[in-house]
């Protein structure tokens, strides 16, 4: 049986990773490619967040509301235990909006190679600053204030943009750019095109 495949979906806030997931979830199932594990970073941050059990999840409610980053250990903890909870020897995997830092990326590097797999494909959803800010004031979310928005786009800037420097110049999982300012069904077809072709 073929090598199981995992996407890494990474891209400013609002460039529509968690749409293409859903859309590559699809186009899996209805290809009878496997069961999909699906992971999403920010959604389990803001989970985490949210519920405010303890000392930790009290910052990071604090430090989101604000537009921070949260820590790499947070979301390594949180995708690794999605991880080690739902993945299979058969699974394909979809991480949505990880890694986010370098320090991220070379733990999912370690991640992947303590499950034996090699058919990693980082995806890249290509969007200017001014796209991604009025997708997301237009998407009404209540953490999608002006001023979060912008602290959330400098960091990608300042963290994320290595990340993509990494996968493109030193990491052996080779980065697959699209360009996410098309129409949803554009930027599905050439996600597929690219890592089906």
């Amino acid at each position: 049986m073929k090598e199981p495949q995992v996407f890494l979906l990474m891209g400013r806030s609002g460039c529509g990773k968690g749409t293409q997931s859903k859309l590559l979830i699809k186009h899996l199932r209805d290809n009878n490619l496997g069961e999909t594990v699906y992971v999403y970073t920010g959604e389990r941050l803001r989970n985490f967040a949210e519920k405010e059990e303890n000392f930790a999840a009290r910052l990071a409610k604090s430090k989101m509301k604000d537009g921070d980053l949260l820590p790499s250990f947070l979301a390594v903890w949180l995708w690794s235990g999605a991880l080690i909870e739902g993945i299979d020897e058969n699974n394909t995997v979809i991480i949505d909006g990880s890694p986010r830092t370098l320090l991220e990326a070379l733990m999912m590097d370690d991640a992947m190679k303590f499950y034996g797999r090699s058919n990693v494909i980082p995806i890249f959803l290509e969007t200017s600053e001014e796209w991604s800010t009025q997708r997301l004031l237009g998407r009404g979310r209540n953490d999608d204030n002006l001023k979060s928005i912008k602290k959330r786009l400098a960091y990608f800037e300042k963290d994320v943009a290595p990340v993509i420097d990494y996968y493109e110049k030193e990491s052996k999982h080779k980065l697959i750019k699209v360009n996410g300012e098309q129409s949803v069904e554009d930027v599905h077809r050439e996600i597929l095109e690219k890592i089906f072709k």
